[in-house]
């Protein structure tokens, strides 16, 4: 798997394509800007860009922009954004035009390096990541009226684990429940989010969504 790595700290970036080549990937190219970042993934045409949410000139959001519109130009490109704080707001809009090959981690979860790298090839194969922390933050905020008024505490706990990206066997694990269990759960999720019509792997994508945006 191909992978561009945007981020200015040199020591950093350096780092993380030291870990991503050892763990089998082929560090295609590094940058410290986002400019040059899109330049990069437009001749290069990577699996994965892991991009530093705050880089050069105002170390805001340049690094989330530069993801947004690598995903608008090259959607077949996965978009895995690190941040250094937890910022749900930023994990929102990231995923505001889907989740597939998108992913919003926080820098200390690269000290789990197969955490990392199951991050990386789970974007770079079209899934969805996000931050354990920033799920959590989520679930602890007030919400307004909506459908997902109708799940109950188990519903919701198994949905943010969806939007943590993991697949029915990972919440089979994390729950110790059975995979007949978790199936029936996630039926019902869908149904009760009017998500019916789709196919399974687009109604995990909507019902996300709906999560994150609910609130």
């Amino acid at each position: 798997m191909r992978v561009v790595i945007a981020d200015d700290s040199v020591l950093f970036r350096e780092g993380l394509a030291r870990l991503l080549c050892e763990r089998g990937f082929d560090v295609v190219a590094q940058t410290a800007n986002a400019d040059d970042l899109l330049r990069r993934v437009g001749g290069l045409r990577p699996d994965v860009a892991v991009v530093d949410v705050r880089m050069p000139p105002t170390y805001t959001d340049e690094g989330l922009r530069a993801g947004e519109r690598i995903c608008e130009r090259h959607p077949e490109v996965g978009v895995l954004v690190l941040s250094q704080y937890v910022a749900s707001e930023l994990a929102i809009r990231l995923l505001a035009a889907g989740a597939a090959g998108r992913g919003y981690l926080l820098k200390d979860r690269v000290g789990d390096l197969d955490v990392f790298a199951e991050a990386v090839r789970r974007v770079g194969s079209g899934g969805s990541v996000i931050d354990p922390e920033v799920v959590a933050q989520l679930v602890h905020r007030p919400r307004a009226a909506s459908a997902l008024g109708r799940l109950t505490e188990r519903e919701l706990e198994i949905l943010g684990l969806m939007a943590e990206g993991r697949s029915n066997a990972g919440i089979c694990e994390r729950l110790v429940l059975s995979r007949r269990t978790i199936e029936s759960h996630t039926r019902t999720i869908f149904r009760k989010l009017g998500l019916d019509a789709a196919g399974d792997d687009n109604r995990r994508v909507l019902a996300v969504l709906t999560y994150l945006r609910s609130g």
